[in-house]
């Protein structure tokens, strides 16, 4: 028999499962099947990205630690390069909106040239921002959207510069029992050699909820519709898994 806390019961855990800022420890795994990627001869990448969500306090301030780490698969030279890839940590200061149900935060953004291989890292150190909101006042329908910017500061002087802006939307609408439809692609730009990836979504996902952790399972095809320069995939499949540690 379904418990009162599982999500066909608990419409908020479902409506805050995708919440970046949620006011909880946060661990996920997401990955991306680059397919089709431009500059080369139709040929394919991936994607594995640890992150960690930490919330913490400075002084009356709140605040919001993510911590991300990939794992990198790249076409080169008619093989396939696998390595570690740069860690990013952004710090976001949550504001007060005056409803606990609107997140919104910005802040600082660093990444650190740990590629245990050049070919899958940028050897570069870069920093830049980050600024946050989503909107789970509605059961039904939440939205909001990830803004970052970063560019190198320090690092290697044979590689090339970092100046990368980045905007991912959040989508997505409860069926109802915890499943739901998603969309959060990343529209990507490099002001270095203006290359850009603009894909577009759909996806679905499951949320359920066990003693003080929501889980949150999903998988999200997606495709360009705009894109140029090398490096941009054509098409990709997104998916992961999300755990969200309630009172802890």
């Amino acid at each position: 028999m379904a418990s009162a806390q599982e999500p066909g019961h608990d419409a908020s855990a479902a409506a805050q499962a995708n919440n970046p800022l949620a006011d909880m420890k946060a661990l996920s795994f997401q990955n991306y099947y680059l397919g089709d990627i431009t500059g080369t001869d139709d040929d394919w990448g991936n994607q594995v990205w640890a992150r960690y969500a930490q919330p913490f306090s400075i002084g009356s301030s709140n605040w919001l630690l993510r911590a991300s780490l990939p794992v990198n698969t790249y076409p080169v030279g008619g093989d396939h390069e696998t390595g570690i890839g740069d860690v990013t940590a952004l710090a976001a200061y949550l504001f007060d909106t005056g409803n606990p149900a609107v997140s919104f935060g910005i802040g600082p953004q660093l990444t650190a040239p740990t590629a245990t291989k050049d070919e899958v890292g940028s050897e570069k150190w870069s920093a830049g921002f980050a600024n946050v909101l989503f909107n789970a006042a509605s059961k039904k329908f939440q939205y909001g959207y990830l803004l970052t910017w970063q560019h190198s500061f320090a690092g290697d002087d044979d590689r090339a510069d970092v100046n990368l802006g980045a905007f991912q939307t959040f989508l997505f609408y409860q069926l109802g029992g915890g499943t739901y439809l998603r969309s959060t692609p990343i529209w990507a730009y490099n002001f270095e050699n203006d290359a850009y990836s603009v894909p577009i979504g759909l996806g679905v996902g499951q949320v359920w909820k066990k003693g003080n952790t929501v889980f949150n399972a999903y998988v999200e095809p997606q495709v360009s519709v705009a894109d140029d320069g090398p490096g941009q995939p054509e098409w990709q499949i997104f998916f992961g898994f999300n755990m969200q540690f309630m009172g802890g």
